[in-house]
């Protein structure tokens, strides 16, 4: 008995389509492969060798020997990291409302069509983001000095004494007057080009209800901008917990107001280039970084479950 084979063609059918399936499979991680590369080059490299540096520690007999969790038990107990963690958690709920709450009065100017030469306020609302931070606050250090700066001139000019920027009372006042007055464009932005992509039919429909201009942000452009307040805020959280640039460039300023612990991020600089303890630092730098992603994560799902 004799058994009919299958035509050639038929064979070869099945494997043309798995060829043609392994090809597209490595055309995708062609597009995506240098993104991978460079993500774990760059962010999950170093996170990594941080947590390896954390779980070690330099001895004077000994060398450096594996202590396992000894690191993080000690920064839990440190008095420095906690002081200096208070000060951005207040810096934060201060700093963080007030910026973004003036961005948005803005956004909702820019997009009420009724402000005059809005394209030029624009730009220059924008214009402060644009300044590098190293910039910024020599400019507003200068400003705030009472010898020589701006405060310095009035208090000669009008005879008075005002308050001192820099003292130990108000530098953290200080510090957040001038993040406000570097991201106040950056968030406004953000802000009003959520704005401009909400349907004209909406406002046309509370136009014949009869409602109102405030009836109108309550009810349509902030429920419909939630999603980039919620970013923004996202971003201002990340950004007030990575405090650095400005305290350590004021600091020569206000040594006795700006302490080596005044931020986390400083102490853990301070840890790490001036007293030499890598290890310490890093340990504090993971744990810094897991308060940060707890936060932001609440105030995402928080924000999301609004949104519902």
């Amino acid at each position: 008995m004799t058994t009919l084979e299958p035509p050639v063609a038929a064979k070869r059918a099945p494997a043309r389509s798995a060829a043609k399936r392994d090809r597209r499979s490595w055309t995708g991680w062609g597009f995506i492969g240098p993104f991978v590369a460079v993500f774990a080059l760059v962010f999950l490299a170093p996170i990594g060798y941080s947590i390896y540096l954390s779980l070690f520690r330099d001895q004077l007999i000994g060398g450096t020997s594996f202590v396992g969790l000894d690191n993080y038990t000690q920064a839990l107990k440190d008095d420095q990291f906690w002081q200096s963690l208070t000060r951005v958690a207040l810096f934060l709920a201060v700093q963080v409302p007030i910026m973004l709450g003036i961005a948005l009065l803005i956004a909702l100017a820019l997009d009420s069509g009724r402000l005059f030469g809005k394209d030029f306020f624009r730009i220059t609302i924008f214009l402060p983001y644009a300044v590098p931070a190293v910039v910024a606050t020599l400019m507003w250090g200068f400003m705030y000095g009472t010898k020589y700066g701006l405060v310095g001139d009035i208090n000669s000019a009008f005879g008075v004494t005002l308050p001192d920027p820099l003292s130990s009372d108000l530098v953290l006042a200080s510090i957040g007057n001038i993040v406000t007055w570097e991201f106040i464009g950056y968030n406004m932005l953000i802000f009003y080009s959520a704005l401009r992509v909400i349907p004209l039919s909406l406002y046309e429909a509370a136009e014949i209800d009869g409602a109102g201009q405030f009836r109108i942000i309550t009810a349509i452009k902030l429920p419909a901008i939630r999603g980039a307040l919620v970013i923004a805020t996202i971003f201002s959280i990340i950004g007030s917990f990575q405090l650095f640039n400005e305290p350590a460039i004021l600091r020569p300023l206000a040594r006795n107001a700006i302490t080596t612990d005044f931020t986390p991020n400083f102490y853990t600089y301070s840890l790490s280039f001036n007293g030499q303890q890598h290890n310490y630092s890093a340990a504090v730098a993971i744990i810094m970084g897991l308060i940060t992603m707890v936060i932001a994560y609440v105030v995402q799902l928080r924000g999301m479950r609004k949104g519902a």
